[in-house]
């Protein structure tokens, strides 16, 4: 399995000699470090490269090639699960895609959300000038339809997480990786007024090593309040980065241990 590069592709035996270390070490630092194997790693360089390429109109074939896809049938079966849709609905922008949305007003500022049938792909806090560009790029080969009598028991409950209220569990449809899921899912089982350090979530997720990898599983969490990275702070107590600003997840925690 090959892991692409500027320079074109290196194989995982080759990047080892590189940086002069065993294929076993550099998994292991790999696996620490990024949360996920060499092979994974370009697996989801080759994906995102792909992604690219389709969205600058290149054709399925010379997108599969260029980003480094040795077949077919490789690149069919990965595009199909991790782009969401096929790759010529993709590369078409996605005309049979629509995502709803709708927005709140809470304490926190605006919450936008973002959902499609199986569950919420996006929860964002912020102000809406803000907010919703920002969405409109990042599903931008998606329909987005506002419609908040479909998303108003959504909303409803992430007003009452946004006040620290108890509120039904909503279902994610968020794209992440393997590792990032279990992350997630390791947040969502931590209860309201109690915090976790990086490294228990790590040792959580029976990967004790994975420290690092844990911080920016929470850093690039795209789904604010149903999985409650908020929750995770540094091991000396004090309140590490938070994507929507460290005042509003200073202001959570004092909520929810009120």
């Amino acid at each position: 399995m090959l892991i692409v590069e500027n320079g074109g592709p290196i194989s995982p035996q080759e990047l080892a000699g590189l940086t002069q270390c065993s294929s076993r070490q550099l998994a292991r630092e790999f696996s620490e470090t990024l949360g996920v194997t060499p092979r994974e790693f370009g697996q989801l360089v080759r994906l995102n490269n792909s992604r690219q390429l389709l969205r600058v109109n290149a054709t399925v074939t010379d997108a599969m090639y260029t980003a480094g896809y040795g077949s077919v049938r490789a690149f069919y079966e990965r595009a199909a699960t991790k782009l969401g849709m096929t790759s010529a609905q993709y590369a078409q922008g996605a005309p049979d895609h629509t995502l709803i949305w709708s927005r709140t007003n809470t304490t926190l500022g605006t919450v936008l959300a973002v959902a499609s049938p199986r569950g919420l792909c996006a929860v964002r806090i912020g102000t809406q000038e803000q907010l919703l560009p920002e969405l409109r790029r990042e599903f931008h080969q998606a329909e987005l339809v506002q419609d908040d009598q479909a998303m108003s028991d959504v909303m409803k409950a992430l007003r009452l997480l946004a006040n620290a209220k108890p509120a039904p569990d909503l279902p994610i449809d968020a794209a992440g990786t393997a590792f990032q899921a279990r992350v997630w899912k390791a947040l969502r089982e931590i209860p309201a007024g109690e915090t976790r350090t990086y490294s228990q979530v790590a040792q959580t997720i029976g990967d004790p090593k994975a420290v690092r990898a844990v911080a920016r599983a929470c850093a690039t969490n795209p789904v604010a309040l149903t999985v409650p990275c908020h929750r995770v702070i540094r091991a000396d107590g004090s309140l590490a980065g938070y994507r929507w600003g460290l005042e509003v997840k200073e202001q959570l925690l004092q909520q929810e241990s009120a």
